[in-house]
């Protein structure tokens, strides 16, 4: 798919998509630490950094806390991946104690940063839901909240996926902004 903006963006914009395809070859600290590093510049409600990273690599003993949380067909392709990461946030502000509510938001803008300082070194970076949230969030402390998980690692070949997920792996296209932007009023 050819991706065109309707509008003038940065390049590093439009070129971010999650392909699937990973070599399964570990990334070093020096691969996989910018990425972090990414994240923890993005914005936040009051400077709180709500976002927390839990993170495992592939073949190391910590493997298998994060991929045994995946749903069947994300194991699937997730077996390649050099690392996995979940996302969670503390919900309550670390010098007050008060509910935050853009923790969420924040959390997001993390993601985003790490997702592409990725992309911009030519790594995967694949966000996902298709994980169990539940056994998760016994894996994270009190006062935090579980939002997505990632997988990680060096672009693989598209013929190492199932036929299935082969002909998924192209960069998909944008609903048109009049989709999701609402100028006054929503009704």
């Amino acid at each position: 798919m050819d991706r065109k903006a309707d509008y003038p963006i940065q390049p590093l914009i439009i070129n971010r998509w999650s392909p699937r395809a990973m070599s399964g070859e570990p990334l070093s600290d020096g691969e996989l630490f910018p990425l972090f590093e990414a994240a923890r510049w993005a914005p936040s409600s009051y400077n709180n950094q709500p976002w927390r990273i839990l993170f495992v690599r592939r073949e190391t003993p910590h493997w298998h806390t994060l991929f045994d949380l995946l749903i069947d067909f994300n194991k699937g392709w997730c077996q390649r991946a050099s690392a996995l990461l979940l996302f969670f946030s503390r919900t309550t502000f670390e010098h007050n104690g008060k509910p935050s509510i853009t923790h969420a938001f924040d959390t997001g803008a993390a993601w985003e940063n790490l997702c592409l300082e990725g992309n911009a070194r030519g790594l995967v970076v694949h966000g996902m839901q298709g994980f169990d949230y539940a056994k998760a969030s016994l894996l994270i402390p009190p006062e935090h909240e579980v939002h997505a998980m990632c997988a990680v690692g060096k672009r693989g070949q598209k013929e190492d996926l199932s036929e299935e997920l082969q002909a998924r792996e192209i960069p998909s296209g944008r609903k048109k902004i009049e989709e999701f932007v609402f100028e006054g009023r929503v009704l």
